[in-house]
């Protein structure tokens, strides 16, 4: 399986190559040259397999140039029950006809230790395939959860160093206590004045400088990246999809080839377009639905066809959600347009340029008939999780209510009132005080009091390393300005 540029003027490349450069060199995204398709026995099959199996069954589609070995044991490694107990991604009955995915059983309690425990393996082995005699520096922005998940990922692996920048008040405060507290050789860790969109920028017109490029070559070191940028990171997200459905049928909650609804929180494109992609090649999925929480430029996309990241940036109890560009749509518009890299690349010229682009008619009846839209306030988040709480006894985070809500939208709007698998990201401890707040209507409290509280009030686990971090030493505490991020590269490595 060879990989080529959404923007159609870089060479093809194996997913060796791909997973080590992170980025395209004309800017683009990487993506396979085809889609292998699954049959519905191969799917369903799936539930005779261990998750670590179901991943190698499906990385292999892709991934051509490793072999069954190599992959299982990344996949082994990664999946380790240690790192997430018995079942990585369990399916969680909640009501008749309504399941979560969670997805934040790992070790940093959020659903990018699915890809981020895994992309190490793949990269290190990765730089063996390829000869790369350079250090692979992991530049990440990150909205919240992927940056302590790449930390924890690439925390002393050899040949590696990580730098992340998360923005200085765009995260929530256990989000940002995992980070500040990262322990590691390699890794460094930067809280940047601005918002997400800001630190994203940043580490793109990194990627894109020459000169920098140059001078850290000379030193013997390379860019790659551990956003979701990097197919390395998409492709292990397609597993799960195929694994919540294999699941679904064998708990009897739908019939093997029956059509489901999956609702889910979306940022940055890039959990939601994995699904998409595990619809190309054969997943039953009736509609994508695309919760948006009040930077609702996805939503607004996919109802209207018109990407317009020109609003107010809000900041929410959903942090990771916080995004106005969103780097991954450039995937799924390079499949709409049947690979026409040249108007991919002139939609993100005006995207850059003037802040805005529209697709057009023919395009948008394309996506809307994979995908809904739907946003979701701040009032209504805390509603939904207060009120599913005291419905069901399951306990949502912010993010996770977003899609919640969404998929109640959906269904109010659409009378489509089948099955449906909300992705649920993180824990909800990740955001106690909001949870908590949101229960009992006491605002204020400090993160861990707040913690220790709703733990109090749902007994509901508290992950063990999220309690150790309370205590734990910060280690990074240097705010920069975005026009710094360059500087603070140079100076880490």
């Amino acid at each position: 399986m060879l990989f080529l540029s959404t923007r159609g003027k870089a060479d093809l490349c194996c997913s060796a190559h791909a997973i080590t450069r992170g980025m395209a060199g004309d800017g683009g995204l990487f993506v396979p040259q085809k889609f292998v398709a699954l049959s519905l026995d191969e799917i369903i099959a799936l539930h005779n397999l261990s998750y670590q199996e179901r991943a190698v069954k499906i990385l292999s589609l892709f991934l051509t140039d490793y072999t069954e070995d190599e992959l299982k044991d990344a996949a082994d490694k990664a999946y380790a029950e240690a790192k997430f107990g018995k079942e990585p991604a369990p399916v969680h009955k909640v009501n008749d006809n309504t399941d979560t995915l969670e997805l934040w059983h790992g070790p940093t309690s959020a659903f990018k230790d699915m890809a981020l425990q895994i992309l190490p393996q793949l990269l290190t082995k990765a730089i063996a395939k390829t000869g790369e005699q350079h250090k692979i520096v992991i530049l990440t922005a990150t909205s919240g959860d992927t940056g302590k998940a790449a930390l924890e990922g690439f925390a002393d692996v050899e040949g590696t160093e990580i730098i992340v920048f998360y923005p200085e008040s765009g995260v929530s405060d256990i989000q940002k206590q995992q980070m500040v507290t990262q322990q590691g050789k390699n890794v460094h860790v930067f809280a940047v004045e601005g918002n997400f969109d800001d630190a994203q920028t940043g580490v793109k017109r990194i990627f894109a400088d020459e000169e920098l490029k140059e001078e850290m070559a000379a030193q013997g070191c390379v860019f790659s990246s551990a956003n979701s940028i990097n197919w390395g990171r998409l492709v292990p997200q397609i597993v799960y999809y195929f694994s919540a459905y294999s699941d679904a049928v064998a708990a009897g909650r739908i019939n093997a080839g029956e059509e489901i609804n999956f609702a889910v929180p979306t940022g940055n494109f890039g959990d939601i377009l994995a699904g998409y992609y595990a619809k190309q090649m054969g997943l039953p999925v009736h509609k994508f639905i695309c919760a948006s929480n009040s930077n609702n430029v996805l939503s607004d996309f996919i109802n209207t066809g018109v990407y317009d990241k020109r609003r107010e940036f809000k900041k929410t109890i959903s942090p990771s959600m916080d995004i106005l560009v969103s780097s991954n749509l450039e995937r799924l518009l390079y499949s709409i347009t049947e690979e026409d890299a040249e108007k991919v690349s002139e939609w993100m010229q005006q995207l850059n340029t003037e802040g805005v682009y529209n697709v057009g008619e023919k395009f948008h009846k394309k996506i809307t008939h994979d995908f809904f839209g739907a946003w979701v306030d701040e009032q209504e988040t805390m509603e939904t999780i207060r009120r599913v709480y005291n419905d069901y006894s399951y306990l949502l985070d912010p993010h996770t209510a977003v899609a919640w809500r969404a998929c109640e939208k959906y269904r109010l709007v659409s009378s489509d009132d089948r099955y449906a698998v909300v992705v649920s990201t993180a824990s909800p401890y990740k955001f106690s005080a909001d949870v908590y707040a949101a229960l009992k209507g006491e605002e204020g409290l400090k993160p861990f009091d707040a913690l220790h509280k709703l733990h109090e009030l749902t007994e509901v686990p508290v992950p063990a390393k999220m309690l150790q971090i309370e205590t734990m030493p910060v280690l990074h505490k240097e705010v920069i300005a975005t026009e710094k991020m360059a500087e603070a590269v140079k100076n880490s490595i």
